[in-house]
């Protein structure tokens, strides 16, 4: 298991367990934090396909996905749009009142969501969930912070590494798996 303040695996294990919801900032987490503008203005971000991947397993386990970002971005917006989100968080400068909101909206409590976060304005939020997770360059402050900092980089596959190490947890990770597998 990736390094992090929670080096238990049980609780690991029973943390991962009660989850409802997964819950992402984006830029630095789901995009490496690069922020990309062609010669007209316009925005683009890249994507991990392999975070997509994640994504859709997740919810074949039964999960709920969220994001939580600072920014507003119209190719943000079309890729949750195409993953199917739950609940996409937008321009959010207040992430504390932000998750507070989330949790009112969607009736559920911090010990039912995982939240992964790369920044200073992403502590509020770490610090309150199951589970929590920085990826491997995240700001010093949020890896200290953090139930579990992944080997992987923010837009270099963070979120399927969370993701895996969840439903690995869960047990669910081999049945999702399986229909992927070849008998040689």
């Amino acid at each position: 298991m990736p390094t992090g303040v929670l080096t238990d695996s049980g609780a690991f294990d029973r943390r991962a367990a009660g989850l409802e919801w997964l819950l992402f900032d984006v830029d630095g987490v789901l995009t490496d934090g690069g922020l990309y503008y062609t010669r007209w203005g316009e925005k683009l971000k890249r994507f991990n396909v392999q975070d997509g991947l994640g994504f859709r397993l997740a919810q074949r386990a039964g999960l709920k996905l969220g994001l939580l970002s600072g920014r507003r971005s119209r190719p943000l917006e079309v890729r949750a749009a195409e993953l199917d989100f739950d609940d996409v968080i937008l321009g959010s400068t207040d992430k504390a009142a932000a998750f507070e909101h989330f949790l009112e909206k969607h009736q559920t409590t911090p010990r039912r969501v995982a939240f992964i976060g790369d920044d200073l304005p992403d502590l509020p939020v770490l610090g309150r969930c199951a589970l929590s997770f920085a990826p491997a360059d995240a700001a010093e402050e949020v890896r200290a912070a953090a139930h579990t900092v992944l080997e992987r980089r923010g837009g270099d596959g963070a979120a399927r590494e969370m993701i895996e190490a969840i439903l690995k947890a869960r047990g669910d990770w081999d049945k999702l798996i399986a229909k992927f597998s070849l008998d040689l």
